[in-house]
């Protein structure tokens, strides 16, 4: 069970890693490469885009704490 949530977290780290890369900031960053505009804010306006990608990312860092949890847990 241990190795499995092991796989997961590093999965989830990855996944969240790029997510937080596609975000724009000041320069646009990675996000531009990928046609992400910018959005009025984090959790309002923008586009549709934008938007999913919010929570997107919002969703894979709650599971990526859940799961550092239960590996604490458990180990």
């Amino acid at each position: 069970m241990s190795t499995i949530l092991g796989i997961v977290q590093v999965f989830l780290c990855v996944v969240l890693i790029f997510l937080i890369l596609m975000h724009s900031g000041k320069d646009a960053g990675l996000s531009g490469a990928f046609g992400v505009g910018t959005g009025a804010g984090p959790f309002g306006g923008g586009s549709l885009v934008e938007r999913n990608l919010n929570r997107w990312t919002i969703a894979f860092a709650i599971a990526f704490v859940i799961n550092t949890i239960i590996l604490l847990k458990i180990s």
